[in-house]
Protein backbone atom coordinates (compact mmCIF):
# COMPACT_ATOMS: atom_id res chain seq x y z
CA UNK A 1 0.00 0.00 0.00
CA UNK A 2 2.85 2.42 0.42
CA UNK A 3 4.25 1.51 -2.80
CA UNK A 4 1.02 2.44 -4.23
CA UNK A 5 0.86 5.69 -2.41
CA UNK A 6 4.12 6.82 -3.30
CA UNK A 7 4.00 6.04 -7.38
CA UNK A 8 0.35 8.48 -7.10
CA UNK A 9 2.43 10.57 -5.43
CA UNK A 10 5.06 10.80 -7.90
CA UNK A 11 2.81 10.78 -11.06
CA UNK A 12 1.28 13.99 -9.68
CA UNK A 13 4.15 15.97 -9.00
CA UNK A 14 5.62 15.25 -12.42
CA UNK A 15 2.85 16.01 -14.46
CA UNK A 16 1.09 19.26 -12.26
CA UNK A 17 -2.29 18.21 -12.82
CA UNK A 18 -5.27 19.99 -10.91
CA UNK A 19 -6.80 16.82 -10.89
CA UNK A 20 -4.07 13.48 -9.98
CA UNK A 21 -4.45 10.01 -11.46
CA UNK A 22 -3.04 7.04 -10.69
CA UNK A 23 -1.14 4.79 -13.33
CA UNK A 24 -0.37 2.67 -11.13
CA UNK A 25 -2.72 -0.05 -9.28
CA UNK A 26 -4.41 1.32 -6.51
CA UNK A 27 -5.25 -1.29 -3.92
CA UNK A 28 -7.20 1.61 -2.20
CA UNK A 29 -9.77 2.68 -4.42
CA UNK A 30 -11.22 4.92 -2.58
CA UNK A 31 -8.54 6.99 -2.03
CA UNK A 32 -7.97 7.84 -5.71
CA UNK A 33 -11.76 8.45 -6.32
CA UNK A 34 -11.44 11.19 -4.06
CA UNK A 35 -8.33 12.25 -5.79
CA UNK A 36 -9.65 12.79 -9.02
CA UNK A 37 -13.05 14.10 -8.00
CA UNK A 38 -13.86 17.99 -8.14
CA UNK A 39 -13.94 19.77 -4.77
CA UNK A 40 -17.59 19.74 -3.57
CA UNK A 41 -19.81 23.28 -3.83
CA UNK A 42 -22.09 24.49 -1.05
CA UNK A 43 -25.79 22.94 -1.53
CA UNK A 44 -27.16 26.06 0.01
CA UNK A 45 -25.95 29.27 -2.42
CA UNK A 46 -28.99 30.49 -4.87
CA UNK A 47 -27.94 29.09 -8.64
CA UNK A 48 -28.93 31.51 -11.65
CA UNK A 49 -32.08 30.19 -12.39
CA UNK A 50 -33.29 30.86 -9.03
CA UNK A 51 -32.09 34.31 -8.89
CA UNK A 52 -34.06 34.95 -12.02
CA UNK A 53 -37.09 33.97 -10.83
CA UNK A 54 -37.29 35.72 -7.50
CA UNK A 55 -36.41 39.09 -9.43
CA UNK A 56 -39.93 38.03 -11.74
CA UNK A 57 -41.67 37.20 -9.05
CA UNK A 58 -40.98 41.09 -7.47
CA UNK A 59 -41.46 42.62 -10.80
CA UNK A 60 -44.82 41.14 -10.72
CA UNK A 61 -46.22 42.09 -7.65
CA UNK A 62 -44.81 45.45 -8.19
CA UNK A 63 -46.65 45.42 -11.41
CA UNK A 64 -49.90 44.32 -9.73
CA UNK A 65 -50.02 46.90 -7.46
CA UNK A 66 -49.60 49.56 -10.13
CA UNK A 67 -52.47 48.00 -11.94
CA UNK A 68 -54.68 48.06 -9.04
CA UNK A 69 -54.08 51.32 -8.48
CA UNK A 70 -54.99 52.35 -11.69
CA UNK A 71 -58.54 50.36 -11.63
CA UNK A 72 -59.34 52.53 -8.18
CA UNK A 73 -58.38 55.46 -9.22
CA UNK A 74 -60.81 54.82 -12.10
CA UNK A 75 -63.18 53.65 -10.52
CA UNK A 76 -63.22 57.06 -8.62
CA UNK A 77 -63.60 59.14 -11.74
CA UNK A 78 -66.32 57.21 -12.83
CA UNK A 79 -68.67 57.93 -9.63
CA UNK A 80 -67.46 61.67 -9.63
CA UNK A 81 -68.63 61.80 -13.56
CA UNK A 82 -72.01 60.34 -13.16
CA UNK A 83 -72.73 62.54 -10.10
CA UNK A 84 -72.38 65.55 -12.35
CA UNK A 85 -74.33 63.62 -15.06
CA UNK A 86 -77.86 64.77 -14.17
CA UNK A 87 -76.47 68.44 -13.39
CA UNK A 88 -74.88 69.05 -16.90
CA UNK A 89 -77.68 67.32 -18.52
CA UNK A 90 -79.62 70.44 -16.69
CA UNK A 91 -77.19 73.20 -18.04
CA UNK A 92 -77.06 71.81 -21.58
CA UNK A 93 -80.57 71.86 -21.92
CA UNK A 94 -80.74 75.35 -20.30
CA UNK A 95 -78.27 76.80 -22.43
CA UNK A 96 -79.87 75.33 -25.79
CA UNK A 97 -83.46 76.56 -24.85
CA UNK A 98 -81.95 80.38 -24.66
CA UNK A 99 -79.53 79.53 -27.68
CA UNK A 100 -82.82 78.78 -29.21
CA UNK A 101 -85.00 81.45 -28.34
CA UNK A 102 -82.60 84.03 -29.31
CA UNK A 103 -82.36 82.41 -32.98
CA UNK A 104 -86.20 82.90 -33.11
CA UNK A 105 -85.67 86.25 -31.96
CA UNK A 106 -83.09 86.63 -35.08
CA UNK A 107 -85.30 85.01 -37.38
CA UNK A 108 -88.17 87.59 -36.62
CA UNK A 109 -85.89 90.52 -37.18
CA UNK A 110 -84.76 93.11 -34.28
CA UNK A 111 -88.16 93.83 -32.10
CA UNK A 112 -90.11 96.81 -32.69
CA UNK A 113 -91.45 97.57 -29.67
CA UNK A 114 -92.03 101.61 -29.12
CA UNK A 115 -90.46 102.82 -25.95
CA UNK A 116 -91.67 103.91 -23.25
CA UNK A 117 -94.62 101.27 -22.82
CA UNK A 118 -95.58 100.07 -25.55
CA UNK A 119 -94.22 96.39 -25.57
CA UNK A 120 -94.78 92.92 -23.87
CA UNK A 121 -92.46 90.34 -22.17
CA UNK A 122 -92.90 86.72 -23.76
CA UNK A 123 -92.25 83.50 -21.92
CA UNK A 124 -92.44 81.12 -24.39
CA UNK A 125 -91.93 78.10 -22.14
CA UNK A 126 -92.34 76.94 -18.33
CA UNK A 127 -89.22 76.54 -16.93
CA UNK A 128 -87.48 78.28 -13.79
CA UNK A 129 -85.39 80.63 -15.17
CA UNK A 130 -86.95 83.34 -17.72
CA UNK A 131 -88.79 85.67 -15.80
CA UNK A 132 -89.11 89.89 -16.08
CA UNK A 133 -88.01 92.15 -13.15
CA UNK A 134 -88.62 95.15 -12.10
CA UNK A 135 -86.46 97.59 -11.58
CA UNK A 136 -88.42 99.47 -8.54
CA UNK A 137 -89.63 98.16 -5.56
CA UNK A 138 -92.35 99.33 -3.49
CA UNK A 139 -92.36 101.28 -0.32
CA UNK A 140 -94.85 100.82 2.81
CA UNK A 141 -98.50 100.45 1.23
CA UNK A 142 -101.93 100.39 3.32
CA UNK A 143 -103.47 100.08 0.31
CA UNK A 144 -103.01 98.92 -3.18
CA UNK A 145 -104.09 98.27 -6.88
CA UNK A 146 -102.34 96.37 -9.26
CA UNK A 147 -103.28 95.70 -12.70
CA UNK A 148 -101.97 94.25 -16.22
CA UNK A 149 -102.92 92.97 -19.51
CA UNK A 150 -101.99 88.72 -19.84
CA UNK A 151 -102.61 86.45 -22.09
CA UNK A 152 -101.81 82.47 -20.79
CA UNK A 153 -100.51 79.67 -22.82
CA UNK A 154 -100.35 77.40 -20.29
CA UNK A 155 -101.69 74.34 -20.66
CA UNK A 156 -102.68 73.49 -17.01
CA UNK A 157 -102.81 76.54 -14.10
CA UNK A 158 -101.93 79.72 -14.87
CA UNK A 159 -99.10 80.05 -13.26
CA UNK A 160 -97.60 82.98 -11.55
CA UNK A 161 -98.11 85.93 -13.48
CA UNK A 162 -96.37 88.04 -10.62
CA UNK A 163 -94.78 88.13 -7.40
CA UNK A 164 -93.95 90.56 -4.62
CA UNK A 165 -91.29 89.42 -2.21
CA UNK A 166 -89.57 90.75 1.13
CA UNK A 167 -86.79 89.52 3.34
CA UNK A 168 -88.92 88.75 5.86
CA UNK A 169 -91.99 87.11 3.51
CA UNK A 170 -91.55 85.17 0.23
CA UNK A 171 -95.62 85.91 -0.56
CA UNK A 172 -95.90 89.35 0.29
CA UNK A 173 -98.08 89.47 -2.56
CA UNK A 174 -98.31 87.11 -5.11
CA UNK A 175 -100.65 86.22 -7.77
CA UNK A 176 -100.69 82.44 -8.32
CA UNK A 177 -102.93 79.70 -10.07
CA UNK A 178 -100.64 76.09 -9.86
CA UNK A 179 -101.92 73.00 -10.62
CA UNK A 180 -105.59 72.24 -10.37
CA UNK A 181 -106.22 74.94 -7.56
CA UNK A 182 -108.25 78.25 -8.76
CA UNK A 183 -106.17 81.19 -8.95
CA UNK A 184 -105.32 83.21 -5.55
CA UNK A 185 -104.23 86.33 -4.34
CA UNK A 186 -101.58 86.24 -1.63
CA UNK A 187 -101.00 88.59 0.50
CA UNK A 188 -98.62 88.35 3.32
CA UNK A 189 -99.12 84.43 3.24
CA UNK A 190 -102.70 84.88 3.79
CA UNK A 191 -105.00 83.83 0.51
CA UNK A 192 -108.42 84.94 -1.18
CA UNK A 193 -109.46 82.96 -4.18
CA UNK A 194 -110.35 84.70 -7.55
CA UNK A 195 -113.28 83.99 -9.39
CA UNK A 196 -111.24 84.72 -12.82
CA UNK A 197 -110.72 82.27 -15.94
CA UNK A 198 -107.96 83.74 -18.08
CA UNK A 199 -107.15 80.43 -19.65
CA UNK A 200 -108.51 80.86 -22.93
CA UNK A 201 -105.40 81.63 -24.50
CA UNK A 202 -106.67 85.21 -25.31
CA UNK A 203 -105.65 89.04 -23.67
CA UNK A 204 -106.98 89.85 -20.68
CA UNK A 205 -106.91 92.72 -18.70
CA UNK A 206 -106.14 92.27 -14.79
CA UNK A 207 -106.74 94.08 -11.59
CA UNK A 208 -106.66 93.28 -7.81
CA UNK A 209 -107.09 95.83 -5.28
CA UNK A 210 -106.63 95.85 -1.48
CA UNK A 211 -106.61 97.81 1.62
CA UNK A 212 -105.57 97.17 5.15
CA UNK A 213 -108.79 98.39 6.98
CA UNK A 214 -110.86 95.09 7.22
CA UNK A 215 -108.57 93.36 4.99
CA UNK A 216 -111.44 94.49 2.14
CA UNK A 217 -110.40 92.98 -1.54
CA UNK A 218 -111.41 93.29 -5.04
CA UNK A 219 -111.00 91.53 -8.53
CA UNK A 220 -111.60 92.71 -12.20
CA UNK A 221 -111.49 90.92 -15.24
CA UNK A 222 -111.68 93.07 -18.35
CA UNK A 223 -112.91 95.95 -16.73
CA UNK A 224 -115.77 94.18 -14.79
CA UNK A 225 -115.46 93.29 -11.11
CA UNK A 226 -115.69 89.02 -10.53
CA UNK A 227 -115.48 89.06 -7.16
CA UNK A 228 -114.58 90.91 -3.76
CA UNK A 229 -114.39 89.80 -0.14
CA UNK A 230 -112.94 90.94 3.68
CA UNK A 231 -110.46 89.65 6.16
CA UNK A 232 -107.57 89.18 4.05
CA UNK A 233 -104.45 90.02 5.79
CA UNK A 234 -106.37 92.86 7.83
CA UNK A 235 -104.12 95.61 9.57
CA UNK A 236 -101.08 94.36 7.71
CA UNK A 237 -99.00 96.95 6.35
CA UNK A 238 -97.06 95.99 2.65
CA UNK A 239 -93.22 95.85 4.05
CA UNK A 240 -90.87 98.05 1.75
CA UNK A 241 -87.69 97.05 -0.10
CA UNK A 242 -88.91 93.85 -1.79
CA UNK A 243 -88.43 92.45 -5.35
CA UNK A 244 -91.35 92.34 -7.80
CA UNK A 245 -90.66 89.86 -10.24
CA UNK A 246 -93.16 89.05 -13.44
CA UNK A 247 -93.80 85.30 -13.97
CA UNK A 248 -92.25 83.59 -11.47
CA UNK A 249 -93.44 82.60 -7.96
CA UNK A 250 -90.52 83.65 -5.31
CA UNK A 251 -89.62 81.04 -2.50
CA UNK A 252 -86.78 83.30 -0.97
CA UNK A 253 -85.91 87.02 -2.14
CA UNK A 254 -85.31 87.52 -6.22
CA UNK A 255 -84.85 83.64 -6.84
CA UNK A 256 -85.38 80.13 -5.78
CA UNK A 257 -87.98 79.80 -8.94
CA UNK A 258 -90.31 77.04 -9.27
CA UNK A 259 -90.66 75.33 -13.04
CA UNK A 260 -94.14 74.03 -11.97
CA UNK A 261 -95.45 77.41 -10.83
CA UNK A 262 -94.53 79.74 -13.70
CA UNK A 263 -96.51 81.54 -16.18
CA UNK A 264 -96.02 81.04 -20.08
CA UNK A 265 -97.49 83.66 -22.01
CA UNK A 266 -97.19 87.70 -22.40
CA UNK A 267 -97.46 90.43 -19.98
CA UNK A 268 -97.78 93.79 -20.39
CA UNK A 269 -98.62 97.40 -18.64
CA UNK A 270 -98.25 96.24 -14.76
CA UNK A 271 -98.87 98.93 -12.84
CA UNK A 272 -99.46 99.87 -9.09
CA UNK A 273 -100.91 102.23 -7.61
CA UNK A 274 -101.12 103.28 -3.84
CA UNK A 275 -104.28 103.38 -3.51
CA UNK A 276 -107.54 100.73 -4.43
CA UNK A 277 -108.52 102.76 -8.05
CA UNK A 278 -112.20 102.81 -8.59
CA UNK A 279 -114.34 100.78 -10.61
CA UNK A 280 -114.86 103.50 -13.32
CA UNK A 281 -111.12 104.11 -13.57
CA UNK A 282 -110.37 100.35 -14.02
CA UNK A 283 -112.85 100.10 -17.25
CA UNK A 284 -111.29 103.00 -18.58
CA UNK A 285 -107.82 101.09 -18.10
CA UNK A 286 -109.73 97.94 -19.75
CA UNK A 287 -111.48 99.57 -22.77
CA UNK A 288 -108.23 101.92 -23.12
CA UNK A 289 -110.38 104.72 -22.59
CA UNK A 290 -107.86 105.52 -20.65
CA UNK A 291 -104.03 106.03 -20.21
CA UNK A 292 -103.88 106.39 -16.26
CA UNK A 293 -100.32 105.63 -15.06
CA UNK A 294 -99.27 103.83 -11.47
CA UNK A 295 -98.28 106.14 -8.97
CA UNK A 296 -95.85 103.76 -7.39
CA UNK A 297 -94.53 101.42 -10.60
CA UNK A 298 -95.05 102.48 -14.24
CA UNK A 299 -94.80 100.14 -17.21
CA UNK A 300 -91.63 101.75 -18.70
CA UNK A 301 -89.29 100.14 -20.96
CA UNK A 302 -86.22 101.02 -18.73
CA UNK A 303 -87.93 99.63 -15.57
CA UNK A 304 -88.09 96.51 -16.75
CA UNK A 305 -85.28 93.56 -17.21
CA UNK A 306 -85.98 90.39 -18.73
CA UNK A 307 -83.64 87.26 -17.88
CA UNK A 308 -83.16 83.70 -19.41
CA UNK A 309 -84.47 84.18 -22.51
CA UNK A 310 -87.88 85.58 -21.80
CA UNK A 311 -87.81 89.17 -24.35
CA UNK A 312 -89.70 92.38 -24.93
CA UNK A 313 -91.82 92.49 -28.06
CA UNK A 314 -94.13 95.48 -30.16
CA UNK A 315 -97.31 95.62 -27.88
CA UNK A 316 -100.47 98.20 -28.96
CA UNK A 317 -102.74 97.44 -25.39
CA UNK A 318 -106.10 98.50 -27.45
CA UNK A 319 -105.44 96.77 -30.65
CA UNK A 320 -104.30 93.27 -28.67
CA UNK A 321 -107.38 93.77 -26.37
CA UNK A 322 -109.57 94.22 -29.00
CA UNK A 323 -108.01 91.13 -31.02
CA UNK A 324 -108.95 89.34 -28.32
Amino acid sequence: MRKALGACRMQTKRQRRPYPTCTAPCQHSQLCLDQELPPRTNGSAPTAPALTRDALHTKMEQLEEQLLSKILTLQKERQAASTDRSQQQHDIEKELNSLQNRVTELEHGPPGYSPPDAFKVTIPVQNNYMYARMKKSLPELYAFTICMWLKSKALAGLGTPFSYSVPSQANEIVLLEWGSNPLELLINDKVAQLPLSLKDKAWHHVCVAWTTRDGKWSAYQDGEQRGAGENLASWHAIKPQGVVILGQEQDTLGGRFDATQAFVGELAQFGVWDHMLAPAEILGLANCTSHLQGNVIQWDDQAVEVFGGASKGDFAACEEGRKA
